[in-house]
């Protein structure tokens, strides 16, 4: 695997490189070699320390974020995450049509024993999608109570989504041109 590690607000060491590549090496069984694995190393206020790992795979993307006091537990955390969501999700990462081509053939080929979770869709809703601003759709949010809100954004025409981070923020998804 490629690794990209950065840090905010703090230095990636070589200590925590070699920890995040030690670490995330044990992934390593799963992905073909040229794959990238991109690694965010933050420190927050109160002394948090939050571990981000995306890995982009064909039609779609592995990620998990785990904080803790300690940034190399924070590591140790995030990789087992990660492991569990590939073996969780195999089935469905790794489509026919694709052929696993971002991942080893060992790994395409091995049964792992997961339980199996049904998917239920429990409430289906219908409503009418309105055209509006961004920050317009963050205020019917908030209104609502929602931790996201779907609707059609008024300078581009597009289905949007507006949705509620962790850290408080708001964060707008649009879909690519």
């Amino acid at each position: 695997m490629k690794y990209v590690i950065s840090g905010k607000n703090m230095e990636v060491t070589d200590s925590l490189r070699e920890a995040v590549e030690s670490k995330l090496g044990k992934l390593e069984k799963y992905f073909a070699p040229d794959t990238k694995c991109m690694v965010k190393l933050t420190v927050e206020k109160g002394g948090r320390e939050r571990a981000e790992v995306t890995i982009p795979v064909k039609k779609g993307i592995l990620r998990s974020e785990q904080v803790s006091n300690d940034m190399y537990v924070s590591i140790d955390l995030v990789e087992e995450a990660i492991e569990r969501q590939l073996k969780k999700y195999k089935k469905k990462l790794i489509d026919r049509r694709q052929t696993g081509a971002d991942f080893q053939q060992a790994f395409v080929e091995k049964e792992y024993d997961v339980p199996e979770e049904e998917i239920v869709i429990s409430r289906s809703k219908k409503f009418e999608i309105k055209p509006m601003y961004p920050e317009d759709a963050c205020v019917q949010m908030e209104l609502l109570g929602h931790s996201f809100f779907v609707f059609n954004n008024a300078d581009t025409g597009a289905t949007n989504v507006v949705y509620k981070r962790k850290n408080g923020a708001y964060g707008l998804i649009e879909p690519e041109a």
